[in-house]
């Protein structure tokens, strides 16, 4: 116990502290979005509390063990997490929600393994990597870095989830990248995959190459998604500097936005709160951003620093390709804004992450009694 107080001390409270800030923000907009003259504490506010409620026991749980314990459970880990994205094909459990079967269903709760599943992928990844931290020098490595990650990303295709299967290969990016593997022969490879990009463009499904299409077409209405970006970028655009008040936005009540509670919340909040509250939720976020980078930075072991740096790269990316969504600078994906789009499994899969960098930068110096 004393151990764990003299811990304790290096608890870094503003990452504790600004997920929940941004939590509060998400619900009171959630509420925003089903709003009809009356206050009402709705379902979907009950189900994103509920998940925050899960992800600080979830925090509490992580805080008490360290890190290097996951270490020892890289394989059973990877095996778990293919088999709950395996779990989505099975008839009966399996079901399909906005064109993604990639959910579980339990009844009452749906449960989106691609999300869990991020936690698991960060966990592994990270122990691979550090494993090999000395042996990451060639085209070989980078081959058998993408053969690891292959389960994980072509079962997240098969369910036609394409936004998340982009997070997946961005935290891989970021991550390998940050253990050491030679920048010349990363930036070939990189180049190589750019070079690439048309031919995997015809493996996609159609509705996803409509959306490829939709981005490099943004003034024909007619392609699916233009519609809702262009109100979504109607909605930013007339909140002006202060918004039109909370509650107050005609985009959202009109039913212009699609799942304004979710893919496009960000609109919302700068429809109601104006270019002030998307500038002030950015800054949240760029703090967020920092306090994590900072975990990564004093981390004691490379296995610690990848956590942090996979947990840097996921939110970046999410957050980046979220808004940049809703302004149509980049195409729709269906990605969630972290912390504050509605969504159990989501918010309750960020609060686990955050509860993982927690632990690497509590435990970031050796404490001998």
């Amino acid at each position: 116990m004393r151990h764990f107080r003299e811990l304790l001390k290096n608890l870094d409270l503003m990452l504790l502290l600004l997920p929940l800030v941004l939590g509060c923000i998400g619900i009171v907009m959630i509420g925003s979005t089903a709003y009809s003259g009356s206050l009402a504490y709705t379902g979907d506010m009950k189900v994103q509390s509920m998940a925050f409620l899960l992800g600080l026991l979830s925090i509490g749980i992580l805080l008490l063990i360290d890190y290097q314990v996951f270490d020892r459970l890289q394989k059973p880990f990877y095996v778990i997490g293919i088999l709950l994205l395996l779990a989505v094909f099975l008839p009966g459990l399996g079901s399909e929600q906005y064109g993604t079967r990639g959910w579980i269903d339990l009844g009452p709760l749906n449960l989106q393994p691609s999300e869990v599943c991020k936690v698991i992928f960060i966990l592994v990844l990270a122990s691979y990597l550090s494993r090999r931290e000395e042996e990451l020098h060639g085209m070989r490595d980078l081959i058998f870095c993408g053969l690891f990650i292959l389960p994980y990303v072509g079962l997240i295709l098969l369910q036609g989830d394409l936004g998340n299967a982009l997070v997946y290969l961005v935290i891989t990016v970021v991550m390998v990248y940050y253990a050491g593997i030679d920048g010349k022969l990363y930036a070939k490879v990189a180049v190589a995959g750019c070079a690439m990009l048309p031919l995997a463009y015809f493996c996609l499904h159609g509705y996803q190459k409509l959306r490829i299409d939709a981005f490099l077409h943004p003034n024909d209405l007619s392609l699916p998604g233009n519609y809702q970006v262009w109100n979504s970028k109607v909605a930013l655009g007339s909140g002006g500097f202060f918004g039109k008040g909370l509650f107050a936005g005609t985009q959202k009540n009109l039913k212009f936005l699609p799942v304004p509670e979710s893919d496009f919340i960000f609109s919302v909040v700068g429809e109601e709160l104006g270019f002030l509250g998307g500038a002030v939720l950015i800054l949240l976020y760029a703090l967020l951003l920092w306090r994590i980078g900072r975990a990564a930075a004093d981390a004691k072991d490379m296995h610690g620093a990848l956590i942090a740096v996979g947990a840097l790269g996921m939110f970046f990316f999410q957050i980046f390709e979220n808004i940049g969504m809703t302004m149509g600078v980049m195409p729709v994906t269906g990605i969630t804004l972290p912390f504050v789009s509605y969504g159990g499994s989501s918010v309750l899969t960020n609060m686990t992450i955050i509860g993982l960098v927690l632990t690497v930068r509590l435990r970031n110096k050796e404490i001998n009694f």
